[in-house]
């Protein structure tokens, strides 16, 4: 919420070429308590001003020699891309009201005065401008930190991923059904075959094949959804020499208990355990 400080802290620009009505409307807003109130009786500097102070409300006479209200509407719209303009006219013309809201005002008030009205618009408007600006920086703050945490979470993932390799040839992911969504490290050159395949069917590629009863068991801890622990596994490659894969994994489950897949790290380990194999 807008606190009574923050709405009479509001910056305050007085626009009319009527040297008693920027008078009037001064000691009005001082007797109201603000604070921050600049004027002008020269249209031409309003877009300047606005520029370099952003006003949180413009108090515009739109019936001024040299450049009209309506013309300094449409420099503000030059400088305010967002499209809301805090502007409030003051009129004696009922048929220009239309017409300035239409131009991008927010609201009105008639001449002459009535001070109770004009102090009533003003504070409304302030309140609406003040949260208005309390939600844009909002949303830009909750879009950098956004930004932020993507970017964290990218450079974790790389440092993970860094990380994984260097304790194991790669990293796996499957969803739900089974299906590769993630697949970081050597593996795929490694065995000469495609993520389709990756400790897929039994039977491979080009007379390479897994060992059928050591599948089956890798393929029934997966259905059970049961973490296993440096499984190896056997795979005769197409020249028939064979190749020893040792593969870890745990099943992932979301926030609502729902088994969304699993992951794990896998590594060629043939060359330390060829020997008691053979043996």
């Amino acid at each position: 919420m807008i606190s009574k400080p923050d709405i009479l802290n509001a910056t305050i620009l007085i626009v009319d070429d009527q040297d008693a009505n920027v008078r009037l409307l001064e000691q009005m807003l001082s007797d109201g308590g603000y604070t921050r109130v600049a004027s002008t009786m020269n249209p031409r500097e309003v877009c300047d001003l606005y520029r370099d102070n952003r006003y949180d409300l413009i108090l515009l006479d739109l019936q001024m020699p040299g450049m009209d209200g309506f013309q300094v509407l449409e420099g503000l719209k030059q400088i305010e891309t967002d499209g809301y303009l805090p502007v409030l006219v003051i009129t004696a013309q009922p048929g220009h009201k239309l017409r300035a809201l239409q131009a991008g005002a927010k609201d009105f008030v008639s001449k002459p005065f009535d001070l109770v009205e004009v102090q009533t618009r003003i504070h409304n408007m302030l309140e609406v401008r003040l949260l208005y600006k309390k939600l844009k920086n909002y949303n830009e703050e909750l879009e950098r930190t956004v930004a932020e945490r993507t970017g964290e979470l990218r450079e974790s993932e790389a440092r993970f991923r860094r990380l994984t390799e260097l304790a194991s040839d790669w990293y796996w992911e499957q969803d739900e059904k089974g299906q590769f969504t993630k697949v970081y490290g050597p593996v795929l050159e490694m065995l000469g075959i495609t993520v389709d395949t990756l400790m897929g069917e039994p039977k491979g590629n080009k007379g390479a094949h897994w060992n059928e009863a050591e599948y089956e068991a890798f393929k029934s801890n997966i259905a059970s959804r049961r973490p296993f622990l440096d499984f190896v596994y056997t795979r005769t490659k197409s020249d028939g020499s064979q190749q020893y894969l040792m593969v870890s994994g745990e099943p992932m489950f979301d926030a609502a208990g729902r088994f969304t897949g699993y992951r794990g790290i896998g590594k060629d380990v043939t060359e330390s355990i060829q020997p008691k194999y053979d043996a």
